[in-house]
């Protein structure tokens, strides 16, 4: 890489930075929304597997929605997309408030999946037009530097989450909550969904705010106004390129090995008697080390090749998920913390090498592929919670050699590193 090139001009600083607090709003949303599994299976008596309906839900909108936010975005420009975002976003959020009074844990499950949509629109506008945003030799740079807000907001979400719900709700002060009288219970559940409503509604009435800030900002001009190539063409074009359908693999299982080892940190803490609250603590550290390792990437990418950087990375994360597996004990949990370094830059740049090579056209119709991968979070959480079922409900009901159910369930984000780690060599060059 030239390291005299800019990484944006002057001219596109505020509209960049406006840019940026999108990843943010979009990772306090994943981060407040990790703890909630938790959080519902105790408040609504669910198994594993049926809690996990919330990730199911929340990256499920992501693959449903994409696509068509791509058409969308391809056919007007990426403000729109945007505002098109920011209102599905606020919308699913809101309507946490009457689910809240249902009471029914689909009518949630809803709000989320809705509220995805509109992060579909984001994320399929945001990451694109941050690397259109300036030189293509620092494309990739540069959206690791957008992504490295995206922590900000997972840290936020995260001590809201910590601060104003887990901390808040009764049914995890009752050390047998099973055992209530059905009366108890249904106050303390009322009590307790109106905690979790709170931060949503509060949530969607800021991004109501960001809605006006975005409608009334000018921003570059991003709609391509010769769309030469019908979509069928362009979607005929990627799928023979390898290293584009590689790339969109490599990410789903990128989001996958995130989302199960930020969600199941809560399991992992449980196993060795620690409670959800101070278990939100070490995923707090979890979103610290994650940002240092973006910000950390983002600089050695002056330096090392993109893959190269994205295999090593990747390499350590299997030692140290492997150590997580092996040693039980806080040991093993700092070890699933550790983690979260090197995972910081898997995200954004399997993005940037995925869409290096495609035309502008490409890129549009490509991001969708790579948004609709973020399914993955849906996905792996729901086979990780299957295998902490096996034996019953509890999180260790039964060992295999040794290795209780659930940090045997951590294999399967090392089979995800080994991929990624594997698509980082193959671009090296």
């Amino acid at each position: 890489m030239n390291k005299s090139t800019r990484l944006l001009s002057k001219n596109l600083l505020l509209p960049f930075i406006l840019l940026t607090s999108l990843f943010a709003l979009w990772g306090f949303a994943n981060a407040v929304t990790d703890p909630m599994v938790q959080a519902f299976k105790k408040v609504l008596e669910l198994s594993n597997t049926q809690a996990a309906w919330v990730q199911m839900a929340f990256y499920g909108g992501y693959f449903c929605m994409a696509l068509p936010a791509a058409l969308f975005i391809r056919r007007y420009s990426y403000k729109v997309g945007i505002l098109i975002g920011l209102g599905l976003y606020a919308t699913g959020a809101l309507l946490f408030y009457p689910a809240a009074i249902s009471e029914e844990f689909w009518f949630f499950c809803i709000g989320l999946y809705i509220l995805t949509f509109g992060l579909a629109f984001l994320e399929t506008a945001a990451n694109p037009y941050a690397l259109a945003m300036g030189p293509k030799e620092t494309a990739t740079q540069r959206l690791n530097f957008a992504q490295s807000f995206n922590p900000l907001g997972l840290i936020l979400g995260l001590f809201v989450a910590q601060q104003y719900v887990l901390k808040k709700l009764q049914s995890d002060d009752i050390s047998d909550y099973n055992a209530l009288d059905e009366i108890s219970k249904n106050l303390i559940k009322t009590s307790d969904l109106m905690v979790i409503r709170d931060p949503y509604v509060i949530l969607g009435l800021v991004i109501l705010v960001v809605f006006v800030l975005f409608a009334v900002s000018k921003m570059p001009h991003s709609k391509d106004d010769d769309l030469n190539d019908s979509v069928r063409d362009i979607i005929k074009k990627l799928i023979v390129n390898k290293n584009y359908v590689r790339g969109v693999i490599a990410q789903a299982f990128c989001v996958g090995a995130q989302i199960m080892c930020w969600t199941y940190i809560y399991q992992y803490a449980e196993n060795i008697k620690i409670d959800s609250v101070s278990a939100g603590y070490y995923q707090m550290v979890a979103f610290v080390i994650f940002f240092v390792g973006r910000a950390v990437g983002t600089y050695l990418l002056k330096y090392i090749n993109a893959g190269n950087l994205l295999k090593y990375y990747a390499i350590i994360a299997i030692i140290f998920t492997l150590g997580a597996i092996i040693i039980e004990g806080v040991t093993g949990l700092c070890l699933l913390v550790g983690v979260s370094f090197f995972m910081s830059i898997n995200f954004p740049t399997i993005y940037g090498l995925s869409l290096g090579n495609l035309n502008n056209e490409e890129s549009k119709i490509g991001s969708a592929g790579l948004i609709m991968a973020i399914v993955g979070g849906a996905l792996m959480p729901k086979l990780q919670a299957i295998i902490i079922d096996i034996g019953g409900y509890a999180v260790n009901d039964i060992r295999f050699l040794g290795i209780s159910e659930i940090n045997l369930s951590f294999f399967l984000p090392i089979i995800c590193f080994i991929y990624i780690a594997k698509y980082g060599l193959r671009n090296n060059q």
